[in-house]
């Protein structure tokens, strides 16, 4: 598999990964609205969920970043939370 294949996959892991948490949040909402979590549970566990799709989102912006650039995707990184609160502000 060349380079460009490798790529693909690894962004398609992390498409798969933010599906998944967005599906979670769905459940979460579900959850709070059939009173089996509280508004306080459901806020702690939304933001968490939202700072690691930030992280994800970040992460493949990166990396299609790169892929445009010739270079190596796999070079791009995870970004702490508050680096990423940074650039979107």
């Amino acid at each position: 598999m060349d380079e460009q294949g490798k790529a693909g996959g690894t962004d398609r892991r992390i498409l798969d990964r933010i599906s998944a948490m967005v599906d979670e949040e769905r459940k979460l909402r579900a959850a709070l609205s059939e009173g089996r979590i509280d508004q306080s549970t459901e806020q702690r566990e939304l933001k968490d969920l939202e700072e690691q799709l930030d992280q994800c989102w970040d992460l493949l912006r990166q990396r299609r970043a790169r892929t445009d650039a010739g270079e190596d995707p796999n070079q791009a990184g995870v970004r702490s939370v508050e680096e990423i609160e940074r650039y979107e502000s």
